[in-house]
């Protein structure tokens, strides 16, 4: 049974409510207000939202700006839901476009009361009845399947038969021309057949050609003699068994040396990249063509260049309102682009759903006005998934950490071989260009060189920032990585640093204990911003990995909070100065947790970190 049924426009103005059941008013439309911000405003692919022990479902009206809008209890599954909405779609959209041009909609109010009713009852008899007849078994011949297998087939001899017509007319005249000398006898009407097929005449000419083509065969000439190969030879090492003082790294380094650095060398290198972080990050600006930025300064009009140039071939004079099967070969067309940028195939599927959603039911006159419409609502959609919900400020959250006594605790998760800690080192150059104290921690207790890795990094910063404004907290390997950073949050308050940056050990996301540990060290020391360090190249992994991230720290993190989604409050994207315009890691990363990307690294370099610029990354994805 319904618990609310309303229908109103996008501008707010309620047009008819049904109340069925309504045990809970106050619950029923703060569901419904919750739907609205989920799907309308910020964007969701689907159109069902639960909230509490309530259901709702939308479906949009895009030509006369209309909302349908049904709230059921959670518990009762409705099979009818879709096929209602259908109807009283239907039925309210005629009503209204005829009161609309009769300018009767507001005088005579909106009595859709009894015409509700009849279609609800109506289509739940029908529920009913279908209900207690025994059940059919559907046939393949019925599904979907079997409708795009039957039509690639028909494609596909269609195609064959084009072929092989083809190549029988280029046989026939390549024959012909070849035994065109020889004139062949005169043949009477009962000899040959009035009409021959043209695979038929082929072959006929093929072994006319066979039987008069045959000659002798050439003597063999006589073969070259191929000198052997000779075996391989033994390298010879420059150094090989002569002297080994120059790779004797084993003696302890001059005192202007560290770890095999000239530090003063480094020093000087150095100087020249100090101050040029200074403030926030600027955003990375390196995904923008040629061709784009000539559009721009020439000021043309690129609206049918592209990803959307797909669409230059179709007419559509005569239509005037864009349908669910007009739009199928489009949206198959954004999807494989989609895909081809690196976005994840299930995030491309959810993003034609909503583009669906949104274009479906509304009017154009011609092509340019599609083009243009179709991109404004795909540009809508990415630029809505890949703005964060929350900003995160660390310089500002640093000043308010600091101003409350305590060290600011970032923490560095991910897979192997991502770039950790090389990351790690860039963001600590960024808060000491800043003004801040670093201390950083040596988590990673498992790799070997780990620790070795992070003390050269801080060698070399620290030659830039002396005076203890970074140092390296480590204990070796084989330590309780939670233990170590617990210890590690103690001596920076005591010593009073300002941030704290934990390097941790790289962990597939399938290798539980691995994950059981990371999940200790989270809710231990409860840092105040835990990221996610991943590639961007990577396609559908990157929602494998967070996903499972996600789920491995909420199940074994004891100290969370009820109803908490994700605990991995940011992303760091690396290696983004790779991948051309294949941007897609970006939108998968951030539409699988709702969490902004904070970072993304550039280079091999310490400045070389930026801030995602969105409106770059949208115009990668849709060039």
């Amino acid at each position: 049974m319904l618990e609310l049924f309303t229908i109103f426009g996008k501008g707010g103005i309620v047009l008819f409510c049904f109340q069925g059941a309504c045990t809970q008013l106050v619950l029923s439309t703060t569901a419904i207000n919750e739907a609205i911000k989920n799907i309308l405003i910020q964007g969701a692919s689907s159109n069902s939202h639960v909230h509490k022990n309530l259901s709702v479902q939308l479906k949009q009206d895009n030509e006369f700006e209309l909302v349908f809008a049904v709230a059921v209890q959670k518990m009762l599954q409705l099979s009818y839901l879709d096929k209602l909405l259908d109807e009283i779609h239907l039925e309210f959209r005629d009503r209204y476009k005829n009161e609309l041009r009769d300018g009767t909609l507001w005088l005579n109010g909106c009595d859709f009361d009894s015409d509700f009713r009849g279609i609800l009852t109506k289509i739940e008899n029908q529920n009913r009845i279908q209900k207690a007849a025994p059940r059919a078994m559907k046939q393949f011949t019925e599904s979907k399947k079997f409708e795009k297998t039957a039509t690639a087939n028909k494609a596909m001899f269609e195609q064959d038969k084009s072929v092989a017509s083809t190549a029988a007319r280029l046989a026939s005249s390549v024959i012909s021309t070849v035994s065109g000398s020889e004139k062949p006898a005169p043949t009477t009407p009962a000899a040959q057949p009035a009409e021959m097929s043209e695979i038929e005449i082929a072959r006929a000419n093929m072994k006319k050609k066979m039987a008069g083509g045959r000659k002798g065969k050439k003597p063999a000439e006589p073969k070259e003699k191929v000198p052997k190969k000779k075996g391989k030879e033994a390298r010879h090492w420059d150094m090989g068994g002569k002297s080994t003082e120059g790779i004797d790294f084993s003696s302890p380094a001059p005192d202007s040396t560290t770890n095999g650095h000239d530090t003063r060398q480094w020093g000087e290198e150095g100087a020249k990249l100090k101050g040029c972080m200074s403030g926030d990050l600027s955003g990375f600006e390196g995904h923008q063509s040629d061709e784009e930025e000539e559009d721009v300064k020439g000021g043309t009009n690129n609206a049918n260049t592209g990803m959307f140039s797909f669409l230059k071939n179709i007419n559509l004079s005569t239509q005037q309102t864009i349908t669910s099967e007009y739009l199928e070969p489009v949206l198959d067309k954004l999807k494989e682009h989609l895909t081809s940028k690196n976005v994840a195939s299930e995030i491309s599927e959810q993003l034609c759903s909503s583009l669906e959603s949104r274009l479906v039911g509304k009017s154009y006159s011609t092509f340019t006005g599609l083009s243009a419409t179709a991109k404004s609502a795909l540009s809508e959609s990415l630029t809505k998934i890949l703005s964060p919900k929350r900003r995160v400020n660390v310089l500002r959250d640093v000043m308010d950490a600091k101003s409350k006594g305590r060290p600011y605790v970032i923490t560095f998760c991910g897979v192997n071989g991502v770039g950790k800690s090389t990351n790690l080192a860039k963001v600590c150059f960024w808060l000491l260009d800043n003004g801040y104290r670093v201390l950083v921690v040596g988590g990673d207790t498992f790799r070997a060189g780990a620790v070795e890795q992070l003390r050269t990094h801080v060698t070399r910063l620290s030659v830039l920032y002396p005076n203890e404004q970074v140092q390296l907290y480590e204990r070796g390997y084989g330590k309780d990585p939670a233990g170590l950073a617990y210890e590690a949050i103690k001596y920076a308050r005591e010593r009073r640093y300002d941030v704290v940056l934990v390097d941790t050990a790289g962990r597939m996301q399938d290798n539980e204990p691995l994950m059981r540990a990371l999940s200790k060290l989270v809710a231990l020391n409860k840092p105040d911003l835990t990221l996610f360090v991943g590639e961007a190249l990577v396609g559908n992994e990157a929602v494998d990995q967070l996903v499972k991230f996600n789920q491995s720290l909420i199940d074994n993190s004891h100290s969370a909070e009820a109803g908490t989604k994700s605990v991995i409050d940011g992303i760091l994207l690396t290696k983004f100065d790779c991948i051309d315009d294949k941007v897609g890691a970006a939108i998968s990363m951030t539409y699988i947790t709702g969490q902004p990307i904070v970072f993304v690294g550039t280079g091999q370099q310490y400045p070389d970190l930026k801030s995602l610029n969105v409106k770059s990354v949208v115009s990668a994805l849709l060039r």
